[in-house]
């Protein structure tokens, strides 16, 4: 019975703290546990009042020490796409040829902006160049910002990125 109490423990706490999944191929539970998290993905009709949920490919400049596992360990370079939730966002990683998703809800996210653009949730950080690509993707921050303060029931946005 301690057993299984503890299975179930270890289970949910590795869901909770750092969840990084490998989506390559497809997996009911997997995609439940996301969907839990972060709400399912929006519908046609949102998607399209939204003018898109997904990010432009941004390159990945640096990373948490929890992350060297995840990236290309070739002099390959590394990138990154973020799809919109409800409840979060979805962060896709390629590695060869599998396909990782990172799960931060919006109470966990924080987003800073310097010479690179980076995301932190969990003890965990991704910093992205703010080269050519960011300038497509500005317009998509500021509206994963926007999305950020009307789930946490903020009522204005600080500040622009």
């Amino acid at each position: 019975m301690f057993n299984f109490y503890f299975i179930l423990l270890n289970k949910f706490y590795t869901f909770e703290v750092f969840m990084m999944l490998d989506i390559t191929y497809r997996n009911r539970d997997k995609e439940e546990a996301i969907d839990n998290l972060l709400g399912k993905s929006f519908g046609f009709w949102k998607r399209l009042q939204l003018k898109g949920i997904g990010s432009q490919r941004m390159v990945l400049v640096k990373t948490s020490p929890g992350f060297n596992k995840y990236k290309n360990t070739i002099s390959d370079i590394n990138y990154l796409s973020i799809e919109l939730r409800p409840q979060g966002i979805l962060v896709h990683l390629n590695k060869g040829l599998r396909n990782l998703a990172w799960s931060i809800p919006y109470y966990q996210l924080s987003v800073f902006k310097t010479n690179i653009f980076s995301l932190h949730a969990q003890g965990e950080f991704l910093s992205v160049s703010c080269d050519k690509n960011y300038r497509g993707n500005k317009t998509f921050f500021n509206k994963m910002e926007s999305l950020k303060n009307e789930y946490l029931n903020q009522t204005y946005l600080p500040y622009q990125i």
